[in-house]
Formats: structure tokens, sequence, C-alpha cells
């Protein structure tokens, strides 16, 4: 019996620009940890908070990786309770899925306690139910990037049905961090309830054309679909000097650039060989507009959660 355990899970880009809550990969530049330790006390409590940012919200309902902790212990009738420690490298509010990495890891790690644990691909429903706390009803996008790793689909909501999409080979993906703030509940409220039958329709060939490309390793079908006319024109005014990055990179050679999940972050797909050329471009992009941003690059072929050695006490 576990006294202690310990995951982490990686940052992701949301929607991949073109698949609005239904497409998403994880991107192993930057992980959060978390460390859960059995307590006599039910329920989750928060511990220390180190990385990033040493301070979080203490109460579940407003911390995603506490909520997730619970919704596995309830889920599991445990006759016990957890403290956890959250190592945050990923980001806050930065588009990178640093919310549903947290309730990942967190669900990752308790179930690592229990008596008879739940598979990886059920731990889904906890960390949704963790990333509530972050925004209401959650999307899955970043939540199953990071669990499952690598290019996920949401294939169907209910029941729950996700599967991964091979990461074709010989492209990397390139992501900016601007010292900016978005949070995912704002920008989603901004999106309009209808679109016109043709944005629809121009918005299924996109997305056919990228899944396609992605699954047969065709480049040429990832660029045509990789192109977002249903979500990104209408979130462009949050960050003022997307269209010149986004210029700047498919000048570049990129195969396409739009915002990671509801931004700030702006992320681009490249062929390796360009990769370096569409980063040079983005950071001259964003220099030029005066915003300073962190650069990341990263396979597309990447882990998702996994649970990481606890180091025992000396004694």
């Amino acid at each position: 019996m576990n006294q202690s355990a310990r995951a982490s899970a990686p940052a992701s880009i949301g929607n991949i620009g073109v698949g609005y809550d239904v497409l998403g990969q994880a991107f192993d530049v930057a992980r959060d940890t978390v460390l859960a330790r059995r307590e006599r006390e039910p329920g989750a409590r928060l511990g220390r908070v180190t990385g990033l940012v040493d301070r979080l919200p203490s109460a579940p309902g407003a911390n995603t990786a506490l909520a997730a902790a619970a919704a596995v212990l309830e889920a599991a009738a445990a006759d016990f309770g957890v403290r956890i420690d959250i190592d945050k490298q990923i980001p806050i509010s930065a588009g990178m899925g640093g919310s549903a990495a947290s309730a990942v890891a967190a669900a990752a790690a308790v179930n690592a306690l229990l008596d008879r644990p739940y598979q990886t691909a059920d731990l889904l429903a906890f960390a949704l139910e963790g990333e509530k706390a972050s925004a209401d009803p959650p999307p899955w996008d970043n939540v199953m990037a990071a669990l499952l790793g690598g290019l996920v689909i949401a294939a169907r909501l209910e029941p729950a049905l996700i599967a991964p999409i091979p990461a074709p080979a010989g492209i990397s993906a390139v992501l900016f961090h601007p010292e900016a703030r978005t949070e995912t509940a704002a920008a989603r409220n901004v999106l309009a309830d209808q679109v016109p039958m043709q944005i629809a329709v121009e918005h299924a060939r996109r997305i056919s054309a990228f899944t396609l490309g992605c699954a047969t390793g065709n480049h040429a079908l990832i660029r045509a679909g990789l192109d977002d006319i249903l979500v990104e024109p209408q979130r462009a005014f949050l960050l003022p000097e997307l269209p010149a990055v986004k210029a700047a990179a498919l000048k570049a050679g990129a195969l396409g650039c739009s915002f990671s999940g509801s931004g700030p972050s702006v992320f681009a797909w490249a062929d390796d060989d360009a990769a370096g050329e569409v980063e040079a471009a983005m950071a001259k992009a964003f220099e030029a507009a005066g915003r300073p941003a962190r650069a990341y690059r990263a396979a597309l072929a990447c882990d998702g959660v996994r649970l990481e050695p606890v180091a025992e006490k000396v004694r």
C-alpha cells in the first residue's frame, strides 16, 4: 500500500488551431507535477506549492488539482484523504493547458494510492471534474492530451470516446508565450452561438483535411487544413499582434499558425528543417510589436501523464 505517489503531466496545445473542443496535442516542454500523500482525514487538501508560483487556491472548487483528487477519492469510496504538493512548471492562463496538466497529474497520483487503481483512460472523468474549477463545462482538448500524450481526438462525449491520432513524422511544434494572460472562461464567452452554413462547411473541410493529413503523414493535407476560420477570427482581438505573427510564420514556411487553446500563446507547425526559420520569424514579429514572448519547441509525439519515482526517506 503506497503512502505517497508522484505523477506529472505535460503542457498542451488545445484545439490545434482547427479542432475547437475536438483536438488536443501534448506539448512536452514543461510539466506540472503532483505529489500525493495519504492522510487519515477524508478529502483533498493543498500542501506545498512550488515552481512558477508559490500560491494556489486551497479550495477544491477553485483548484483543478484538488478537485480532481477529490473526484478520485469519492469515486473509489476511499477510506483515507490526501494532501497534495503541486510543482507548477507550466505558466498559468497562458493557453498551454496548465490547469488541465495539474488536474491530470493529481488524478494519476491519487489513483496510484488506491488499493485497486483505475486504468489510465478511466482518469479522464476525474480530470474533467478537476478542470471544471477552471472552466465549466470543462474543455476536453487539453485534458485528454495531457492524459494520453501525442495527438488526441474527442470522438464522442457521451459516453466518452477519445483516441490517439498518429503523429506525422518530420514536423515540430513551435509555441510562443507572450507576456499576456487570457482566462479560458472569458475567451469562450466571446464566441457566437451560431455561424453561417458556409463557414460550418469550410470548417468541416479543413478539420477533415487536417486529421487525414496527420493519419497519413501527408503534409500537404495538413497545410490545407491547418487554418481556423471558425474560432480564431472571433478571438483575434485578444492578441492584436496575432495577424503579424501568423503572417511571419507562414512566410517562413509554417504549415499553419494559430492560438494555442484560448491564447494568448501562439503556436505553429513546421517541417523540421524549417522550424528554426519559423521560430526566428515569429520571434521577430513579436519583437516588432513590442510584446516580449518566450519560445518553446517540441516534437509532436510525446508521453502523456506518467508516474514519477518518490524518493524514500533515509532512516
